[in-house]
């Protein structure tokens, strides 16, 4: 006979002052972090910036592995629950407990509040830098930003923007859900662990969950917003020509300080206005407002842009990912070191296999430019060694360009999962666990790989046939949709759609904004859907304060740096706890299914 597992999960929390009805642990322990954080970067913004890339690349490099075969396990524990007919028809609620939203309120809150700045950002910077440089390219299988490069350049953004991404926001989602509405514990991530580490939950340890969700989350919040902010102001100088918001001494026009900070304070105030207003009525309307607005985009392209060969793209692409996809989920690639690469090149290239190894290895190049890096008497080589040892790079190359681009964005998933995994269980009560998986992996992926193909292999298409002429994939990744579009339109239907891309890009960093806020008040008032409206406030502040110090931290550096150097950092120990609640959500639905079966 099977007992019911733990699930009196209580929460402390205060019951008068400032933090009334909320967990004071939680609350400073979470401020304490962010608040050092950005004091730090304020204080000190060179040596933050350096120290946090240094962390940064050695996480990655050490935890490549884990992230890749993680989000592969991950998929396939999904696939699993959601096709057993005993868990799959399951409720995540109790008997009789319908849906709170609309199908198509649901769907628009979970697009607008999963990957809606994102893909505003990188729906033509993603195709394009992936057509540069991608697996394929390195191992020298097809020539960089050419058509044959054009299938492996989508299997990747598929694998960024697909089963995978949704998959580890649905993971987090859905034990959230389950463990509160069907098993009647707070909405908060500790309980997602409680079936293993039962009494604990109520303890220090439940507390330290929760601190790093919150962390995570301001900290992936505050990277999409970084984004989003860019990509705003480039909209904003696109249509007025305002000078003071963009630096353009340099080559390629980008976003000044000024003009970030600036960005940055509009958003966060209409956000806080937002989140204040609550789910039911911010948060929907302004999601519902993204779909639409979303949906006229995406037909510019279709009416204006290459829509045959994206629809092509897309059909090929599709096929060639599901193909790929148990590779993608469980090929990691580990580090080469110089004695490794030493055994594998000629005799005649060892005196020079330090600068061959450092040259070879780099993600980022190509074999013509291997050759162009390489001194004068490495350069004097016979052509043939010169081949041998780019070729025995290839090891390292291909872990280089995995560790700085797929594990890049397996840990920004990882920081954005508590954020949007708790936001899809609050709008997901009532639906079942197959209706919640494939609502919530399947049907928004699809709609991402339209999305990337349609606006993405426009903006290729320009550039293969030469219309661009190189002038998209010279622009800055936030301006890449902007130029795109003043190839395919004129006149004021081009400054109205112009328009409509700032307005979309807004209500996209608007809805982040206020979800994360929402999300992150419910974790630090044990789940309370219904958290104060000071608090809300509070946090939009410390949000503010966050995203404006580290974008100030990087100085004379891409102001994106440090945000993404801190978000990769606090994203790491999220990941072990997502692992972890996997498990937990094994044991759980088998213990159910034993109880059932008992009672019946």
């Amino acid at each position: 006979m099977i007992k019911p597992e733990f699930t009196d999960v209580v929460i402390k929390k205060s019951d008068t002052g400032f933090y009334q009805n909320y967990s004071v642990p939680i609350a400073l322990g979470s401020k304490s972090i962010i608040i050092a954080l950005a004091l730090w970067a304020l204080l000190w913004p060179e040596s933050t910036n350096n120290l946090l890339g240094s962390i940064k690349w050695a996480l990655l490099e050490n935890f490549n592995a884990f992230y890749i075969i993680l989000f592969g396990l991950f998929s396939c524990f999904l696939i699993f629950i959601a096709v057993v007919p005993s868990i799959g028809k399951r409720v995540m609620g109790l008997p009789g407990d319908k849906p709170e939203f609309s199908t198509f309120s649901w769907f628009s809150m979970m697009f607008g509040a999963g990957l809606g700045v994102g893909l505003m950002v990188f729906s033509t910077a993603e195709p394009l830098g992936l057509w540069a440089s991608n697996p394929a390219i390195l191992a020298q299988d097809v020539e960089a930003n050419t058509v044959e490069a054009l299938l492996p350049t989508y299997r990747y953004t598929f694998a960024h923007y697909g089963f995978h991404t949704w998959g580890v926001f649905v993971i987090v989602g859905l034990a959230l859900a389950y463990c509160s509405y069907t098993r009647g514990m707070p909405l908060t991530l500790r309980s997602t662990l409680a079936p293993l580490i039962g009494k604990y939950a109520n303890g220090v340890l439940g507390h330290i969950v929760d601190i790093l969700g919150v962390v995570a989350t301001i900290l992936a919040v505050s990277t999409t917003i970084g984004f989003g902010v860019s990509q705003l102001i480039d909209g904003i100088y696109t249509i007025t020509g305002i000078e003071w918001i963009m630096n353009i001494s340099g080559d390629v026009p980008t976003p000044s300080n000024a003009g970030l900070i600036a960005g940055l304070a509009l958003i966060m105030i209409l956000s806080i206005v937002s989140a204040v207003s609550g789910v039911g009525r911010g948060v929907k309307y302004l999601s519902n407002l993204n779909l639409i607005l979303s949906i006229f985009l995406l037909l510019i392209f279709v009416f204006f842009g290459s829509f045959f060969f994206a629809m092509t793209t897309y059909g090929t692409a599709f096929v060639d990912y599901i193909l790929h996809y148990i590779s993608l989920s469980f090929n990691a690639y580990l580090p080469m070191n110089e004695s490794q690469y030493l055994d594998l090149i000629p005799e005649s290239a060892k005196a020079f296999s330090s600068e061959l190894f450092a040259n070879s290895t780099n993600a980022w190049g190509s074999y013509q430019s291997f050759l162009s890096s390489l001194s004068d008497n490495a350069a004097a080589l016979d052509e043939s060694t010169l081949k041998q040892a780019y070729i025995a790079g290839n090891e390292g190359r291909q872990f280089a360009w995995q560790a700085g681009w797929t594990t890049f964005y397996w840990a920004w998933m990882v920081a954005y999962a508590p954020f949007v995994g708790l936001f899809l269980a609050r709008i997901s009560k009532g639906r079942t666990i197959r209706e919640f998986i494939l609502g919530c992996v399947i049907a928004p992926s699809l709609v991402c790989f339209a999305w990337m193909t349609i606006l993405g292999a426009t903006a290729i298409d320009l550039e293969l046939s030469g219309v661009a002429d190189g002038s998209i994939i010279d622009a800055s990744n936030t301006n890449k949709l902007f130029i795109t579009l003043g190839y395919l339109l004129e006149g004021e239907f081009l400054a109205l759609v112009n328009i409509m891309c700032v307005i979309l890009v807004l209500t996209f960093l608007i809805t982040s904004a206020d979800s994360g806020i929402l999300v992150m008040n419910t974790i630090m008032s044990g789940g309370d859907q219904d958290a104060g409206i000071k608090h809300r406030i509070v946090w939009g502040a410390i949000l503010t304060a966050v995203i404006g110090t580290l974008l100030l931290a990087a100085g004379d550096n891409n102001p994106m740096e440090a945000l993404r150097n801190a978000m990769i950092i606090g994203a790491l120990p999220f990941a072990m706890i997502l692992g972890l609640m996997m498990i937990a959500m094994c044991k759980a639905m088998y213990v159910d299914s034993v109880l059932l079966k008992q009672e019946k």
